[in-house]
């Protein structure tokens, strides 16, 4: 099952002295979090409405309706922000970190080998790579480019790939 709320960054700090706080951005940039009108605490359990919001540097400062001065801001420290599924739009063939983590990867061709799951994305710039954990737990790294990953069904909770030679001891 899809989680509603996702988590999208974290109150690292605050900004000058009228309670504007600093927040580390978990999704592709600060941009796409300065979009949101609501951010949410744990599991949409208290609504935050965004006053303002802009890009500073890797940061996204942002003032929320109640946080007015710089003692009220250090209480939100720490505090990881969530925002709600439907109140986004992913363009066809991105997908939430969160949705990827514990897909279950099988050979595309032959879908009797199962490989392991995803447990890691990691952005290295130019493309994605997957961590796979098989179930001894060894660790390998998977490119997520078009010539390796061939589907990602995510309510299916199944990625379907075409290793590269030496990715896998079995690859060809």
């Amino acid at each position: 099952m899809l989680k509603e709320f996702l988590e999208a960054g974290k109150i690292v700090g605050t900004h000058g002295i009228k309670g504007e706080l600093r927040v580390d951005p978990w999704c592709d940039s600060p941009d796409f979090l300065a979009q949101f009108q609501t951010l949410y605490t744990k599991d949409g359990a208290q609504a935050l409405e965004v006053i303002s919001s802009r890009v500073h540097k890797n940061l996204l400062l942002v003032r929320l309706k109640g946080v007015d001065t710089i003692e009220q801001g250090d209480k939100m420290r720490g505090k990881i922000l969530f925002i709600k599924r439907i109140d986004v739009t992913l363009p066809e063939g991105r997908y939430f970190i969160s949705d990827l983590l514990g897909l279950e990867v099988y050979n595309a061709d032959d879908t009797t080998i199962c490989y392991g799951t995803v447990t890691d994305v990691i952005k290295t710039g130019a493309n994605d790579v997957y961590q796979v954990t098989d179930e001894k737990q060894k660790h390998y790294l998977l490119p997520v480019i078009d010539q390796v990953v061939a589907e990602t069904d995510i309510q299916g909770r199944k990625l379907y790939i075409r290793p590269m030679k030496g990715i896998f001891e079995d690859a060809d």
